[in-house]
């Protein structure tokens, strides 16, 4: 319903900067009296329907190779808008600031090359943000923290944990993506690997390969094992621009071959359960706060979690969204591992995405709990990362025994 609202509002959208580009055009050529004019801006027209259109025809077509370049295409372009946006809204504010400035000559302000230059420098900043993105998008970081529990882990006295998270795996992260974050991960030589939910991206029949996915997950070297929560993505639904449709009010479940991808990569789901690595440490993963899944009509709260674990011992938590840190932290966990935020993805909503969460990116004490958020390997939508960065988070954690009090 959502979508259906704003469907207006994107098409003024359009409009707005059609407007300001039809004009820009006229003034760079000054062929706006010559004949072949028309039908130049006939074409240009047509490119710019086929971009703007792509996201709503891909997710109409069935699956395949023709839906596969319209989803990538559509949503391409809708991080090339949002920075069409910014830009052209920024230029036009500026624009209307000079006008009412009286030491600025009025006339050369409205003049064709003036016009012309700031158009060229508007396309300039679209594309080269655009690029970056894209670019960006692709370069894997590695950022490591190191956190001390003071718990008693048994004979580990050290544990290498490798948090990844937002895989996304769908439409815009194939193979070569994923293969570039096992290496990243291999390289860290892990004890233990988690992946903090959003592991596809809604769609089953979106993966590139299934069989090669499954095959570069296995890959994966961890002394302890592969364990993975669900996020409010591993779910069967369709998606457009960030907009989940279908269910009708019905339970929203992973789709069976999501598990069983996971099953034959030799990722161990924790659905709402915990495992003991190493008769030293718990490990428990929760649902999604808003999509629990299958199975699942409510998932334990904080205090439900820990009940009847052996709190002399350390607790690791992977829960997809940062929230409930603070009953958390006073339900005994020392370790909450966790993604979803994407730290905004890309600018301006690395700023507000600050807004919306305690911990939206990084490391957070919270009493004797420590949090990190990763900014995620995927992403979301656009098929860009603009001021964040795709990560893998490398923690070593150190058991120092019981707190003396």
């Amino acid at each position: 319903m959502l979508a259906v609202i704003l469907s207006p509002l994107y098409v003024l959208v359009h409009i707005y900067i059609a407007r300001w580009m039809y004009r820009w055009v006229k003034k760079c050529l000054r062929i706006d009296s010559h004949q072949y004019f028309k039908w130049f801006w006939f074409a240009v027209v047509i490119v710019y329907l086929l971009f703007a259109t792509a996201m709503g025809v891909g997710f109409l077509l069935p699956t395949g190779a023709v839906k596969r370049f319209f989803v990538r295409s559509g949503n391409y372009w809708l991080g090339i808008l949002l920075h069409v946006i910014l830009v052209v809204a920024a230029a036009d504010a500026i624009r209307l600031i000079l006008k009412r400035c009286r030491r600025i000559d009025q006339e050369k302000l409205a003049s064709r090359r003036v016009f012309a230059a700031a158009g060229i420098f508007c396309a300039a900043a679209v594309t080269a943000l655009g690029v970056w993105g894209v670019v960006n998008a692709r370069i894997i970081h590695t950022t490591r923290y190191e956190t001390v529990i003071h718990k008693d882990a048994g004979s580990i006295d050290q544990m290498k944990v490798v948090l990844v998270a937002d895989l996304h795996m769908g439409y815009n992260i194939g193979c070569s993506h994923i293969r570039r974050m096992a290496e990243r991960i291999n390289a860290e030589e892990p004890d233990l690997v988690v992946i903090a939910g959003d592991i596809f991206d809604n769609e089953y029949e979106a993966l590139e390969d299934p069989e090669e996915l499954i095959d570069i997950f296995k890959g994966i070297k961890s002394r302890y094992g592969v364990y993975a929560c669900y996020g409010n993505h591993d779910i069967s639904e369709k998606i457009l621009a960030g907009f989940t449709f279908g269910g009708n009010g019905q339970e929203k479940q992973s789709d069976i071959r999501m598990d069983e991808f996971l099953d034959k990569a030799g990722v161990t789901l924790l659905r709402d359960e915990s495992v003991l690595i190493a008769d030293s440490i718990y490990l428990y993963g929760r649902p999604d706060r808003q999509r629990p899944g299958r199975g699942i009509d409510k998932r334990k709260t904080p205090e439900e979690i820990t009940e009847g674990m052996d709190l002399s011992k350390p607790v690791f938590v992977i829960d997809h969204q940062p929230k409930e840190l603070q009953e958390l932290a006073d339900a005994g966990v020392d370790l909450d591992l966790c993604g979803h935020t994407h730290d905004g993805q890309m600018f301006p909503g690395t700023l507000t995405v600050r807004l919306m969460w305690e911990n939206a990116c990084g490391y957070l004490k919270k009493d004797d709990m420590h949090n990190i958020v990763t900014s995620g390997v995927g992403i979301f939508g656009p098929d860009m990362r603009v001021g964040t960065i795709a990560e893998i988070c490398s923690v070593t954690v150190k058991f120092e025994g019981q707190k003396v009090l």
